[in-house]
């Protein structure tokens, strides 16, 4: 995030995956905090139930609206073209949060604290070609 937008809330998409490549499609403004909730099934719902606990794929977006429209275009999209959309920036499906989730989970005070909300460091990506 630039200097410019330090007021703007940030806004994700996101697809997560299971081993058995089962897709999960979200957006959230706090992705650390999002993961770490997907990772240790503290909703039940699809994802627990299918084990989807590796993030995929990840954009920011301008603000929740835009969020919402690309969420819901993705989530309208074959099977086919999310995984050209995850293969194009993370073609070995690896888990881009290991990186910083691992660090966040050694850490309780972090995980139970709203510094989760910055995600100034999460490498970004470029989806200009979807």
């Amino acid at each position: 995030m630039n200097e410019n937008n330090l007021e703007k809330k940030q806004h994700f998409v996101y697809i997560m995956s299971s081993k058995a490549k089962v897709l999960y499609v979200g957006m959230t403004n706090n992705l650390a905090r999002r993961i770490y909730e997907h990772k240790n099934k503290i909703n039940i719902g699809f994802t627990a139930r299918y084990n989807v606990n590796s993030l995929v794929y990840f954009e920011e977006t301008e603000d929740e609206i835009a969020a919402k429209k690309r969420e819901k275009q993705i989530k309208g999209w074959l099977r086919q073209k999310k995984i050209k959309l995850i293969e194009t920036t993370n073609p070995n499906w690896d888990d881009l949060s290991t990186p910083w989730m691992d660090s966040i989970l050694g850490k309780p005070e972090i995980v139970e604290s709203e510094y989760l909300g910055d995600s100034s460091s999460f490498e970004k990506q470029n989806s200009s070609e979807f």
